[in-house]
């Protein structure tokens, strides 16, 4: 009971503490310095793009420059504890995808911050779906056919990810599936794609961007999509759905978060810049070239979507014995 007393004395002054910092800026004036944008990835890749095309959009709608600070590392933990832990005046922010806000919670007990607790959710910026891909030279042609495939032959099954997200997408698949496809770290997307091409993996699900150069040149091909709809970009695709696995409709994102405690008018603001961003033609041209749908919701949308996947992806990784340590 004394400890309990402790720990909810110590919340108490945490949220006292966190009201009184959020007290001491002026929404009026905001922002009266510029922004930092911080991305916990290095450069290149869907997130940081995303970021940068906010960070240039942010600077001609505030009147205030936003600079993009890349803070890779830990699974993304790095970065988005400097957030977490930032003051709540709407001047350090946070462009991360789903990984460290809802699969980092769903894996690891240990986190040192809670993004439904630590983090103010802003508003989506785009979302993208992963590709089922097996090798060029492969004699699959349908998910039919892999999932065949691999009940016959389980020891022969397997499958790379470079993080947590596609490595609980797939095994949310062998789940449903009845599959048993092995799992095989990789540091990265590019190197997963060339174990694929040359069969040291029987297949990956991978998001669209890092794949778009070897699916055009014809040296992996693509089984199916996680889309709820086919891509415009590659209408012979099927989806995930259409292939008889609707449970699979699943799409990673990327969206801007603040520090909690950041005063509701700061968010309104930033959720309006977010808004006209994603509504911008050259915004959409530039998602779209990257096989990615430019969204934009409010932040209680985005608050939800954040606990409903947290919800989701805790019991696939707690069904598949999946826990990963900083």
């Amino acid at each position: 009971m004394i400890k309990r007393r402790a720990a909810v004395g110590l919340a108490a002054a945490a949220l006292v503490a966190c009201t009184a910092r959020a007290q001491d800026v002026d929404e009026k004036t905001w922002p009266d310095r510029p922004l930092r944008l911080v991305v916990p990835y290095a450069p290149g890749g869907t997130n940081d793009i995303a970021a940068r095309l906010l960070a240039q959009h942010l600077g001609e709608t505030v009147g205030q420059p936003a600079v993009v600070e890349n803070r890779p590392g830990a699974q993304a933990i790095l970065g988005t504890e400097v957030v977490a832990r930032a003051k709540p005046d709407g001047l350090t922010l946070l462009v991360a995808a789903s990984g460290p806000i809802v699969f980092n919670p769903a894996t690891n007990d240990r986190l040192s911050y809670d993004p439904l607790h630590d983090l103010a959710p802003v508003s989506l910026l785009v979302a993208f779906p992963l590709m089922l891909l097996v090798g060029a030279d492969s004699p699959f042609r349908t998910v039919a056919e892999l999932v065949a495939f691999a009940k016959a032959n389980p020891d022969k099954a397997n499958y790379g990810s470079p993080a947590a997200s596609m490595q609980l997408a797939t095994e949310l698949f062998n789940q449903r599936a009845g599959t048993r496809f092995q799992h095989v770290a990789y540091r990265g997307s590019a190197e997963i794609v060339t174990a694929v091409s040359t069969g040291d993996l029987t297949m990956a699900f991978l998001d669209t961007a890092p794949v778009a150069g070897a699916l055009s040149g014809g040296r992996v091909r693509a089984l199916a999509v996680t889309s709820a709809a086919r891509l415009p970009s590659h209408p012979d695709i099927p989806t995930m759905t259409e292939a008889g696995f609707p449970e699979m409709a699943v799409e990673l994102w990327t969206g801007l978060l603040a520090p909690a405690g950041t005063p509701a008018g700061i968010i309104a603001k930033l959720h309006g810049a977010c808004a006209s961003l994603v509504a911008s033609p050259s915004y959409r041209d530039r998602m779209a070239a990257l096989y990615s749908r430019p969204v934009a919701d409010t932040p209680d949308e985005m608050r939800a979507l954040i606990g409903r996947e947290i919800a989701l992806w805790r019991g696939v990784a707690q069904a598949g014995g999946i826990r990963m340590e900083r």
